[in-house]
């Protein structure tokens, strides 16, 4: 609750204090009206006074006006801080989860980490603005109903209250449920938005496999497990309001029986005992809802406790890079790179887990020159970019950038230095034009059109049906894979950045397309040191140099006749290709 107080809600102080004000307001309006049924019955029914008509007529019409303006008032107020902490919830909870390193992310499918962000924080939010409320406005509701019924008569009150103590235990009995019941509902819905999201993005494969029934068996079980859990949850959060009723039904009747008795003695007036039934009548509502708000508050401290978890997990980098920087621009200020650099691995060893994926390698991309990483899958070629990215850190050896290692720089400098183009670009659900720029605003148009026909871009423009702006589908789907691929380029080529690192960027297009992708990283390449990942040895047949992998460790190095003069596992992959 400190945490949500102290980082969200604390800024809107002020306009919660006048929320407040108005639900004090409109809660005592109950106990105001309770205590008016007393000279309309005893002055005006009973004693016959008319001229009292007007007066108290006009007070009970004033009541009225005044709840209405103020329940819109706090209403209006609530809804605008709840959607406002909710906002900087998100925006927070996301900004974080992007911070985390990649471990985390492997261990935390996209559906489960979609789900804390959308469904757990919505729910914290909307139960905040219902305790608030309830605290609020139903609090003092009960606290002037309560002394209406006091100053009528206070033996009335104790009676009325006799059951109020045999609901305690059962009602807290029901919230631990609730909250067990909570924390199961809120991990189904995020597996199943997990698979959501599995299905969605593989829906092709699905289809040509014949899986749709696999999988909808699948999503059906898990929906039937939520089910189950909601429908238990809800009977434990009805439980509280349902024992508030019986506890209401006892008093009532205890009340009727020695009121009762009292009026026809003659020692207590109708309009006292309405006055006094009015006030314990209308607290029964103001009771229910503090009772479903306590149900609904188990509910939320499941899902606050899974997003402080969240914010407390921590980036495992350490050194100057722990701190990322969001800008993917290159440097402006600091240890500089402006020519390309040299890198140098010296005996890096790494492990996934229990798994080793490099075992001692070491060797040398010269600056300015293409460097090309092949092998037999595994072989540790991807591991080496994602060190030098920092995605992951070595547990041994160096990787070095011009002689300073690549743990010395702040973070987001050192991804600063790199432009990537991979197998798979990674395209949003946006214009081909956002999908360049992404987010920069200090391109000219000129600068743009030249990058785009570095890249190729513009071959394919004139056959978009809105150009530059037409958009590129979920994940690039509006684009073949060779446009796809041009994209990215244009993107790198507008980075400008001095290593560019080069990831299978061709091994899934056809030999036009290729030919052309290869045209525009030829282009993109120059000037600048590059590290290329390949399979087709055809790619990098002219790379400066070409380093042998295989089980994590260098087994050669050299140019493409060198190495076909040695022989060895680069030979035999050649020799593979080429048969």
């Amino acid at each position: 609750m400190s945490w949500l107080w102290h980082g969200y809600l604390k800024r809107h102080s002020g306009w919660m204090f006048v929320a407040l004000v108005l639900m004090a307001i409109e809660g005592s309006m109950l106990g105001a009206l309770s205590y008016m049924l007393k000279p309309m019955f005893d002055t005006v029914f009973i004693g016959g006074n008319g001229d009292a008509i007007w007066w108290v007529g006009m007070a009970i019409f004033s009541i009225f006006m005044l709840r209405a303006a103020t329940s819109v008032g706090q209403r209006v107020l609530m809804t605008r801080i709840s959607q406002e902490t909710m906002e900087d919830i998100q925006n927070d909870l996301l900004r974080h989860l992007m911070t985390l390193d990649t471990l985390f992310h492997q261990k935390n499918p996209p559906g489960y980490l979609i789900s804390r962000v959308q469904t757990d924080v919505m729910s914290v939010a909307g139960v905040w603005n219902a305790l608030i409320t309830g605290a609020g406005r139903d609090v003092i509701s009960l606290i002037s109903l309560f002394g209406v019924a006091l100053w009528i008569d206070w033996r009335w009150t104790l009676i009325a209250l006799v059951g109020a103590p045999l609901i305690m235990a059962p009602a807290l009995l029901a919230q631990r449920f609730v909250r067990g019941n909570a924390r199961n509902v809120q991990e189904l819905g995020a597996r199943m938005s997990t698979r959501l999201d599995e299905v969605f993005h593989g829906i092709n494969p699905i289809k040509l496999n014949l899986l749709e029934s696999y999988q909808a068996e699948r999503f059906a079980l898990l929906n039937r497990d939520r089910v189950r859990n909601e429908v238990r949850a809800s009977f434990w959060r009805a439980m509280v309001p349902g024992l508030i009723d019986v506890a209401t039904a006892v008093g009532f009747l205890g009340v009727l029986i020695y009121g009762g008795a009292e009026i026809v003695a003659g020692e207590k007036t109708v309009g006292e005992f309405m006055s006094f039934f009015t006030a314990m009548a209308l607290t029964f509502e103001p009771l229910r809802r503090l009772g479903n708000v306590s149900g609904l508050w188990q509910a939320a401290a499941a899902g606050i406790e899974r997003i402080v978890a969240i914010f407390d997990t921590h980036p495992t980098l350490k050194g100057p890079g722990a701190t990322p920087a969001v800008a993917a621009a290159p440097m402006e200020d600091g240890p500089a790179v402006p020519a390309p650099p040299r890198i140098e691995a010296s005996d890096l060893r790494m492990a996934y887990g229990d798994l080793p994926v490099l075992n001692g390698a070491s060797f040398v991309a010269e600056a300015g020159r293409t460097t090309a990483l092949v092998g037999p899958s595994g072989a540790g070629k991807s591991s080496v970019f994602n060190l030098l990215t920092r995605l992951v850190d070595a547990d041994g050896g160096s990787l070095t950038i011009d002689g300073r290692s690549v743990k010395d720089f702040d973070l987001g400098r050192l991804r600063g230095l790199f432009s990537v183009v991979s197998q798979d670009a990674l395209l949003f659900d946006e214009t081909i034009r956002d999908n360049i720029l992404l987010g920069r605003e200090d391109v000219d148009e000129a600068r743009l059109a030249e990058v785009l026909e570095a890249a190729h871009v513009s071959d394919f423009l004139s056959k978009m049906p809105d150009g530059l702006d037409s958009l590129a589908g979920p994940r690039g789907s509006n684009l073949s894979g060779g446009q796809r691929q041009r994209v990215a380029i244009a993107r790198a080529l507008l980075r400008d950045t001095p290593i560019l690192l080069l990831d299978e960027a061709t091994s899934a297009l056809d030999a036009r397309s290729e030919a052309v992708v290869q045209e525009a990283l030829d282009r993109l390449s120059a000037g600048r040191t590059t590290l290329v990942i390949a399979h087709r040895l055809s790619t990098v047949r002219n790379a400066d140099r070409i380093v042998v992998m295989d089980r994590g460790r260098v087994m050669d190095q050299g140019r493409h006749e060198e190495l076909l003069e040695r022989g060895g596992i680069y030979a035999d992959l050649h020799k593979l290709q080429i048969d």
